[in-house]
């Protein structure tokens, strides 16, 4: 493409944007001054060609209570050109008679800012509505254009509600429960609902029902997606929210409050009309129930703070091989099953002097999924040994755990079988390994030289000593004689 071909399609694709810039028209209007108690003050948005993408929260007017939003939209072809208009209403109800003032404002609309000076507002006494004097349009009827200025909305009976599930009401100290929160619909609902923030709701939730006594695997839910289910009789669809396991850290209970969800629900019009918007929108709160999860101390052991709750099992990377004496092989001990897998502690080791074990690699796998933490944590071994035998694994490593279901400690042992071949290297690991006694005091003893001049002058303290005494006792045998 040529340069000139290249500078004339970016002017063209500038002077098109800035076209639908241009295009983009927006205003606010606002409510008449004088609003009888029966009657709705309103703010109006409106969009002229494009729509409405995104816009602030309409303010707050004192002595008013906002009732809903409701959007319209509507399109027109003069001289073959196609224009449109989209508005965004929101009603204000007076709690009170009075004179009340609407500051000024600024909203920000599809990322642009517009304006409105505010203006005062009178509350009167309520009225009999009133009704256009105009010439009868025979279309009335047909549009239900002919029963009142503004549409009349009406609240709809729901048959939903919110709630916080638990998967157990008991557990031991350590082992997992699993914890949803979900909105519920019964399929013969009729009102209208929609999804309100639920990611800053979720936020919110969390930190309030969230344990401090207890460790938290999230799901870490994307997306809500509808889900069938039947229960008391009748058939819903469940939208969960939220899901974690908990696993607790000691007795006693694990409390969970009661919290709220909001959702927008729909008012429906009274006398729905071909033109406009036949519903209005509002906002309803539910609350799930509070629950409580009682937490039971495990059964006497002496391990019983350190060992690991659930389900497990033991996998190995072999079941026989054979080996040198003196080279090294590698052997995995992975414990995989149920429950809190990153708490998973290595096994214990009984240290020989014909098997030399050194500190594992670790590897851990975690899954999370139909109401259950599941994976695996693998520790491989590098080990050598140093004499011929047929080596049983079960006489060197041993991880004991605790099994909830059947209420028990546990002990996963190895199957594996080594055979070893070759001289014997015993003698090798001996000398190569610390010396022990004496030798241990070489780390940990001052080098600094000392002075060694009183131990002479001790010494020849003592020696004199020692002739005093018998030249005394020789005195004393001769002076008898």
């Amino acid at each position: 493409m040529s340069s000139t071909n290249f500078r004339f399609l970016f002017v063209f694709l500038l002077i098109l944007f800035s076209l639908q810039a241009w295009a983009q028209d927006i205003k606010i209007e606002l409510g008449e001054s004088e609003v009888a108690l029966n009657e709705t003050f309103t703010i109006k948005v409106t969009v002229s060609g494009e729509k409405i993408r995104s816009y602030d929260q309409l303010p707050e007017i004192t002595g008013f209570q906002k009732q809903g939003v409701s959007q319209s939209s509507s399109m027109n072809i003069v001289n073959g050109q196609m224009s449109s208009t989209n508005s965004v209403i929101q009603y204000y109800k007076p709690l009170r008679k009075g004179q009340f003032t609407l500051p000024a404002f600024t909203l920000s609309v599809n990322g642009e800012s517009i304006s409105s000076p505010g203006k005062s507002i009178t509350v009167v006494d309520a009225r009999a509505s009133s009704r256009n004097n105009r010439a009868l349009d025979p279309f009335d009827d047909l549009f239900g254009r002919g029963n009142s200025n503004e549409p009349e909305y009406v609240e709809v009976e729901d048959d939903a509600f919110f709630s916080l599930s638990v998967d157990k009401e008991e557990v031991y100290v350590g082992e997992g429960f699993n914890v949803s929160l979900a909105f519920y619909m019964s399929e013969s609902n009729q009102a209208p609902f929609n999804f309100h923030e639920p990611g800053k709701q979720l936020e919110r939730i969390i930190n309030e029902i969230k344990p401090g006594n207890a460790w938290e695997e999230n799901f870490n839910i994307t997306s809500i997606q509808p889900e069938r289910v039947e229960f008391g009789g009748k058939r819903w669809t469940k939208y969960k929210v939220y899901e974690a396991s908990f696993f607790p850290f000691n007795e006693g209970s694990v409390d969970f409050p009661s919290v709220g969800w909001e959702m927008i629900k729909y008012r429906i019009a009274k006398n729905p009309s071909f033109f406009g918007s036949n519903r209005l929108q509002d906002f309803k709160t539910f609350y799930s129930q509070p629950r409580s999860i009682r937490v039971m101390p495990l059964p006497a052991h002496p391990l019983k703070n350190e060992v690991s709750v659930g389900i497990y099992r033991l996998r190995e990377s072999f079941e026989e091989k054979e080996a040198r004496t003196g080279e090294g092989f590698t052997y995995d001990f992975t414990i995989t099953g149920e429950g809190n897998i990153s708490s998973i502690r290595p096994p214990r080791i009984k240290r020989s002097q014909k098997l030399n074990t050194f500190d594992p690699n670790e590897q851990v796998q975690i899954n999370r999924g139909r109401g259950k933490v599941t994976g695996m944590k693998e520790f491989s071994y590098f080990m050598t040994i140093n004499e011929q035998q047929d080596l049983e694994l079960s006489d060197h490593f041993e991880w004991i755990y605790f099994d909830p279901e059947r209420a028990a400690y546990d002990t996963l042992r190895p199957q594996a079988l080594v055979r070893v071949t070759g001289e014997s290297k015993i003698n090798q690991a001996i000398s190569s390994s610390r010396l022990g006694g004496l030798y241990d005091l070489i780390e940990v003893e001052d080098n600094k030289l000392l002075n060694q001049g009183y131990k002479y002058y001790f010494s020849a303290l003592i020696n004199g000593l020692l002739i005093l005494a018998v030249g005394f006792l020789g005195f004393l045998m001769l002076k008898k004689k």
